[in-house]
């Protein structure tokens, strides 16, 4: 699939019609905590791993309204496939700063995948520097997608020949994302938990690896090469669209199938012959569910428009707090409406919601591991406050 045909799909209709490709995996998804190679096959036919890679490196180039629309379409018809999705295609961003032919070397070939995940506790990953590149040492986990990937990121600071580490303008220590072949790290397998179980979410480790210096960049920095507005957004902006869209499809997919359900079923005791659809208080509870869902939606489609347009003016750098303290606002409420809904659903279901044969008990379980994910963290209501209080900010936007 070339870029020239990538530009012209609607990706929000295409991600809908794999439904029939993810059903059939649904059972599989869960039972080997990764996505069936089948289904995987799929989705890069769909071009769904190359949304956000430059147009240079063969990819779409999506704007964030898109991403967000797609996000949601897939996570409507399973969570860990839009979160595989979603964590993937940030991590491809890296293309945008890599020296061309070194970043079509690795993501204009097909089948591309990089998974990437925060340092693991204990010592720091960190990078010598040796000639024509780095030699690294380090563990990361909560790498979702390892297990499609074929290419490895992890972010760790610079050591200097002398032993000394390598600081910044701003005096801190330097921390550069090296990119390596998957084969040449140690994978634990770690991935055995309550929601999102088909992301494969591994740790990883490697041990004085070399690693090119072209292989290596500063993430959100200096060594940006593309100049579309895509990439004056930082990869963890973009992660936020991207994880508040996977809540907000699961809140929509649950909310559907309870309104569904309440058309037809009659509770058991204490309804004198009504159904749940004659109920008021049901009535009044998925009423109030559509409002914050559309409420939520509306704001993250909002936040992901407007710092679209800030980034189309800029000619150099990233776009500016203000814009990066909406979608970390718009993605955690994204996040939270969507579990009050998710919640609502589950409980007014009633037993129903309890079988695996339901549309319930999987969304809730995947639902309630999205909100354990930084993105949907309440601290981040404090860094917004303490932004617009203008005091120091404790997490980094």
């Amino acid at each position: 699939m070339t870029s020239e045909t990538l530009a012209d799909v609607d990706f929000v209709a295409r991600a809908r019609s794999l439904a029939p490709a993810i059903q059939a995996a649904l059972p599989r998804i869960d039972a080997e905590c990764r996505l069936p190679d089948e289904l995987d096959a799929a989705l890069h036919e769909a071009g769904m791993y190359r949304l956000l890679t430059p147009r240079s490196c063969g990819g779409a180039e999506v704007d964030p309204v898109t991403l967000v629309g797609t996000i949601e379409a897939l996570a409507a018809l399973d969570a860990s496939t839009a979160w595989v999705v979603g964590q993937t295609i940030g991590c491809a961003m890296s293309a945008a700063y890599l020296r061309l032919d070194v970043a079509q070397e690795i993501f204009g070939a097909p089948g591309c995948v990089l998974a990437w995940g925060p340092p693991a506790p204990g010592n720091p990953p960190h990078a010598d520097v040796v000639d024509g590149g780095y030699r690294v040492t380090g563990t990361w986990q909560f790498a979702s997608g390892s297990r499609q990937a074929n290419w490895l990121g992890g972010s760790a600071t610079v050591v200097e020949r002398d032993g000394s580490p390598r600081t910044n303008a701003a005096g801190l220590p330097e921390a550069r994302t090296f990119l390596f072949p998957k084969s040449s790290a140690t994978i634990t397998d770690m991935w055995r938990v309550v929601g999102l179980r088909g992301t494969g979410s591994d740790q990883y480790a490697v041990a004085d690896l070399f690693v090119p210096g072209e292989r290596t960049f500063l993430r959100d920095r200096g060594d940006l090469r593309e100049t579309g507005p895509l990439y004056r957004h930082s990869t963890i902006y973009l992660h936020a669209v991207a994880f508040g869209a996977v809540a907000l499809g699961i809140a929509r997919a649950t909310l559907d199938a309870f309104v569904d359900l309440a058309g037809h079923k009659r509770p058991r005791r204490g309804s004198g012959g009504q159904g749940l659809r004659d109920n008021n208080a049901v009535q009044g509870r998925i009423g109030l569910a559509e409002a914050q869902l559309r409420g939520a939606r509306a704001y993250l489609m909002t936040a992901a428009r407007e710092g679209y347009a800030m980034a189309a003016t800029l000619t150099e750098g990233m776009i500016d707090v203000p814009e990066r303290i909406e979608m970390r606002a718009a993605c955690t409420f994204a996040i939270g409406q969507a579990e009050a809904v998710v919640d609502m659903a589950y409980r007014q279901a009633g037993s129903t919601a309890i079988f695996n044969a339901q549309p319930f008990e999987r969304r809730f379980r995947d639902m309630h591991a999205v909100t354990q994910q930084v993105q949907g963290h309440l601290a981040n209501y404090e860094t917004i406050g303490q932004y617009r209080l203008g005091v120091p900010m404790d997490l980094v936007i």
